[in-house]
């Protein structure tokens, strides 16, 4: 009996050893701080997106929906709710890490997420969790008015909310690089005005890109954002301008080329240790 208990303690310590290597009480930590970061001020992080997305649709409802007509077989405003969801969505996953880092930096807090024993990649999913937690309830948010005001029940619920974890996923994994190399709020404003509102605004959320010259029509295809956008209008409407197979290959190879790269900078204290 003394045997059979030692052999079982000795294959539980092997066992914590071998799947021990990831830090999941840290991990679980950190996430944990990252959601709780933006809930404490929820009606900044997550209301006040859904109000600016209404506005969007009731802007752009009363100035051009009546006289724009059907967009790819489907009403205006059809077309145009997926795209500002998507827009919403990677706008706030990318402000969420990119905020908590580079808030930590000038505060000199930032030692308290790189003393503990932390490795660069669970360092890197826990401020990717707070970025996918932050979009997807911004999306449901905005999906639930969809519902209620428009009648816009989603036509493939899953590929929609896969797109949506993806597009938070790739936008908070740039929003740890930009705010790894960010020294300063200045600096980080620039990234998110020169770059992430361009990227959100240029890549579909308005209108066709089968409407655009064909050099932007080309441009547009390599843009990682156009087939979140277009991803999720299929999910949601039934239509894409691209094949979302293709989309959906496409966005989770930029997701983990931008996820290497954060946790490279993670990993070296690139900007972070100094």
């Amino acid at each position: 009996m003394s045997d059979n208990s030692t052999e079982a303690s000795f294959h539980i310590a092997v066992g914590e050893r071998r799947f021990g290597r990831v830090n999941w009480l840290g991990l679980r930590t950190l996430a944990g701080r990252e959601v709780t970061r933006f809930l404490v001020v929820y009606t900044q992080t997550l209301l006040a997106p859904m109000v600016t997305a209404a506005l969007f649709l009731l802007i752009f409802n009363i100035a051009i929906g009546p006289q724009r007509g059907d967009v790819m077989g489907v009403s205006f405003m059809s077309f145009l709710a997926p795209g500002i969801m998507m827009m919403t969505v990677i706008q706030n996953a990318f402000a969420n890490s990119s905020s908590s880092i580079v808030i930590s930096k000038v505060q000199g807090n930032i030692v308290d997420t790189l003393m503990p024993p932390l490795s660069g990649l669970e360092i890197l999913l826990g401020y990717l969790a707070g970025a996918v937690v932050r979009g997807t309830l911004v999306a449901l948010g905005i999906g639930l008015g969809l519902v209620l005001f428009l009648g816009l029940v989603p036509a493939h619920p899953l590929i929609a909310l896969g797109f949506i974890v993806l597009g938070a996923a790739f936008l908070g994994g740039v929003g740890i690089v930009a705010g790894v190399f960010a020294e300063k709020f200045d600096q980080m404003a620039a990234i998110t005005n020169f770059i992430v509102t361009p990227l959100a605004f240029l890549s579909g959320t308005f209108y066709s890109v089968e409407a655009l010259p064909p050099v932007l029509h080309a441009i547009s295809h390599v843009n990682p954002v156009f087939y979140l956008i277009d991803g999720v209008r299929y999910g949601m409407i039934g239509v894409s301008d691209s094949n979302p197979a293709v989309g959906a290959l496409i966005c989770v190879a930029a997701t983990v080329s931008v996820a290497a790269v954060a946790w490279q900078m993670l990993r070296t204290g690139y900007r972070l240790k100094d």
